[in-house]
């Protein structure tokens, strides 16, 4: 485990807003995740497409992911435009917390913690 504290920040379009490190793919979410302790952690639902058109794993399979093994952040943002994959992810975050498959004391939110900015 790194002793490197980060703030994540998982969006593959939108400006990493000022004390964010950004991962811009589910892999480098994932591995940042599990190389540094994470203070915040902000996602994005749609992570983009791959060449062929399909689309690549979503903040939806990172929090999936991140259940499956009991990874943490201590505080949890989702900032997505989408809002089914806002609903999926905040009530699969709150699931995993109830029945204990991730720490009981990350706080989650329906909400960003900063403002979407896209400059591109």
């Amino acid at each position: 485990m790194g002793t490197q504290k980060i703030n994540l920040y998982v969006d593959d379009l939108r400006d990493c807003p000022s004390g964010f490190v950004v991962a811009r793919t589910f892999q480098e979410a994932i591995h940042l995740l599990e190389n540094h302790e994470v203070d915040m952690l902000s996602l994005d639902h749609d992570l983009g497409e791959d060449l062929q058109g399909n689309l690549l794993p979503t903040g939806y399979d990172l929090v999936k992911y991140i259940c499956e093994k009991g990874l943490r952040a201590n505080k949890i943002y989702i900032h997505t435009d989408n809002p089914v994959g806002r609903e999926n992810m905040y009530q699969t975050l709150c699931g995993a917390k109830r029945r204990g498959f991730i720490d009981s004391d990350i706080e989650i939110y329906h909400y960003p913690i900063a403002k979407n900015k896209y400059s591109g």
